[in-house]
């Protein structure tokens, strides 16, 4: 075939005669470079291998098989002639392919047995082995733990069996290194109020609940060890100050809210406890109080009980604080076992210097010179405060003054949810002051948070009313303050058809309800201010409220012959 019949043919037939002839590859090359390609082997001599012998279709695998098949046959018949040290090789490496082989995924089983014992005789090697999840340990022990035997030869120890005797109870841990720097005097005493961070580390806070300079660095392991939460009040160790550190450590705990740091893991959360209605009662009375109207009054109209959730509601200058101040001095002196926290929010500096020095208790207090921010972050603290004491079942009662101020603060603070209700007043800024107000209740099972705050009205401030609004119908207990009785300097300044306590007849004897009730039909007509004067007149001739009811009936007969009626 001349070059003029190959070019005259196409692309595909010629890469058909290419393969023919035997040129490599003709797919990668043009087409005169495969009419060149062919027409350079149709040139060479005929000694060569002719064309349709390379032509040929390559012989099927099973012939390469058989090929092989013959190699093989091939090896064994020489075998027997080669060395018995050679066979013993191959035996040897037959076993060490076999240890390569993968491991399960049930975890490294060891070598195989041959190499166990010789490794054993000549190293001492004892192999790891584990086990399957859920299947038995062929041992008879626990999973991963050896047996005594090798403990003893080996002294291994696992890296969770503490050594029998290390617990130091004086000291209470089980670093060996702790009572060293406890004898060696480098250690100190802090306590305060845990304030843990977003990031789970925390400090103990010392000075009204707030950062200072003599807080203490609580570390995220303990935090979690314990289960502790902010407003736990942590007592323990401190260990030196290293180099470049601004705060103390705390090295271990020695107590958290008055009771071991074990009892913190077993407490139910604040949120999950069950509240129910007040039916233990916090009578304000006592001996000394006998010429104290105040709170003999508050005893019969308004009676408070372990978990109330009450409200002072008084215009300026009707005696509010002074009120507020009376009832810490009662429940710190009746029930010393209640922990009292009164808080001060926006106050007057000299307001505070006189409740430190008036009440036993707990007095945190932000003055109106501070920032909004620090407000709130002192009413947070002291909510969580108390509700840690509560998971502990314990009574605590809060006192503030007052919550109309707080509500002012949270307005400052919070972002603006785009809505304002009169007074400038931001919708989400009475929702803090709402949580804190409501978290009063009392648990069933033991333990109660009785929380007494005041609220402002009649001050000309549109604001202030809508707050004490929204606080109107959270409260169970409720006195008022009236404003003409205080301009009259006739103190206390209570209305008496205004106050009282929701469910009431849980916290008073039979007797003392019915005289209630007579009372407040008598006092119920038009000269209810005249009728508040003549019973403050009717306490003060009498030494104590028990007394008060035994000649109640007596004194509403004089009433009734004077014109009064009780309304029956």
């Amino acid at each position: 075939m001349n070059r003029e019949e190959l070019q005259k043919m196409n692309i595909k037939d010629l890469r058909v005669k290419a393969r023919e002839v035997g040129v490599n590859a003709p797919t990668r090359l043009k087409k005169d470079d495969l009419v060149e390609a062919i027409l350079t082997i149709a040139e060479k001599p005929k000694t060569q291998e002719p064309a349709e012998k390379r032509a040929k279709p390559r012989s099927p695998r099973p012939a390469a098989k058989s090929s092989a098949k013959t190699k093989v046959e091939q090896n064994e018949a020489a075998a027997p002639k080669r060395k018995a040290p050679a066979a013993e090789r191959q035996t040897q490496g037959n076993v060490q392919l076999e240890a390569k082989k993968p491991a399960p995924r049930m975890g490294f089983m060891g070598p195989p047995p041959q190499q166990q014992v010789q490794l054993t005789a000549t190293h001492g090697y004892v192999p790891r082995r584990y086990q399957q999840r859920g299947q038995p340990n062929a041992g008879g022990g626990q999973s991963g733990v050896r047996n005594d035997q090798e403990e003893q030869r080996t002294g291994y120890q696992p890296r969770f069996k503490r050594n029998e005797g290390s617990y130091n109870k004086e000291y209470g841990t089980y670093n060996p290194a702790v009572p060293e720097l406890l004898n060696g005097g480098e250690c100190g005493d802090a306590e305060g109020i845990l304030d843990i961070h977003a990031e789970g580390y925390g400090f103990l806070r010392s000075d009204n609940y707030l950062p200072g300079s003599r807080d203490v660095y609580v570390s995220i392991a303990q935090i979690r060890r314990f289960s502790l939460r902010t407003g736990d009040w942590v007592k323990g160790k401190t260990r030196p100050v290293k180099e470049g550190e601004r705060f103390l450590a705390m090295l271990y705990i020695t107590e958290i809210n008055g009771e071991p740091p074990e009892a913190a893991n077993r407490r139910i959360h604040f949120e999950d406890l069950t509240p129910v209605y007040p039916d233990e009662r916090y009578t304000l009375e006592n001996d000394n109080s006998s010429k104290d109207l105040a709170i003999r009054l508050i005893d019969i109209i308004a009676p408070i009980g372990k978990g109330q959730r009450g409200l002072i509601v008084a215009p300026p200058k009707a005696g509010k604080t002074t009120l507020l101040k009376k009832i810490a001095n009662s429940i710190s002196k009746n029930y010393p076992d209640s922990h009292l926290i009164v808080l001060l929010i926006d106050e007057r500096p000299e307001e505070v210097t006189d409740m430190q020095r008036s009440i036993e208790g707990e007095v945190i207090y932000s003055t109106f010179d501070e920032l909004p921010e620090h407000h709130t972050r002192v009413a947070e603290m002291v909510l969580e405060r108390a509700q840690r004491l509560v998971e502990h079942k314990k009574d605590v009662v809060v006192l503030l003054d007052s919550i109309t101020r707080l509500a002012r603060a949270y307005n400052l603070t919070v972002p603006m949810s785009g809505r304002t209700l009169s007074g400038g007043l931001d919708p989400a800024a009475l929702h803090k002051p709402k949580r804190f107000f409501g978290a009063a209740r009392n648990i069933e099972g033991g333990g109660s948070l009785t929380i007494i705050a005041t609220a402002l009205v009649e001050t000309g401030s549109r604001m202030d009313e809508i707050i004490f609004e929204e606080f109107k119908g959270t409260g169970n207990m409720e006195i008022h303050l009236d404003r003409k009785l205080s301009e009259k300097r006739v103190f206390p300044a209570i209305d008496l058809n205004k106050s009282g306590t929701r469910r009431e007849e849980l916290l008073l004897s039979q007797k003392q309800l019915e005289g209630v009730f007579t009372m407040r039909r008598l006092l119920s007509g038009n000269n209810s201010q005249e009728s508040m004067e003549q019973l403050i007149s009717m306490l003060a001739k009498t030494g104590n409220n028990d007394e008060f009811f035994d000649r109640l009936q007596g004194w509403l007969n004089i009433w009734e012959k004077q014109g009064y009626s009780a309304g029956r």
